[in-house]
């Protein structure tokens, strides 16, 4: 690692720290004694989602995060649950080794996580993401109340 002053190669770590998804390192130069901190991120894994309609594009977190905030609005889920199921939800897709995946697919691992987690969430979500007529969501209500 080169010294943001004087470019010297010759560097060592006076402090790590572990974050959330990468390494925090302090260090300090040997030769003029500044210190500097570096960030080691492991490189991220990218696919695409295959949508409906045939469409392609970079999966995102955030997106399943943000939808996973919307099916649980007004529900007594904290918001650093649905950080840790996104979370597992990202680490169960790139697992899978796959350029691409269906949305079909990223849907079902979501609607599996809302329903152990919290029946109207999960309602919420399967309601908009398999587009419920009133039927459909009267029979999924009444699965649901046989469990």
């Amino acid at each position: 690692m080169k010294c943001l002053y004087c470019d010297s190669e010759e560097s060592r770590v006076v402090d790590k720290r572990d974050l959330e998804r990468s390494i925090r390192r302090r260090r300090e130069c040997l030769k003029c004694k500044n210190r500097f901190t570096t960030y080691e991120t492991p490189e991220a894994f990218e696919f695409f989602i295959v949508k409906k309609d045939g469409r392609r594009e970079q999966f995102s977190r955030e997106k399943v995060a943000k939808g996973i905030t919307k099916a649980c609005e007004k529900r007594p889920i904290p918001q650093e649950k649905i950080e840790e199921i996104a979370n597992q939800i990202e680490q169960e897709l790139i697992k899978k080794e796959k350029k691409e995946i269906s949305s079909r697919e990223v849907g079902a691992i979501v609607m599996r996580k809302l329903k152990s987690l919290d029946k109207v969430a999960y309602i919420r979500f399967a309601s908009v993401y398999r587009d419920f007529d009133l039927e459909s969501f009267e029979k999924e209500i009444k699965k649901l109340g046989k469990r």
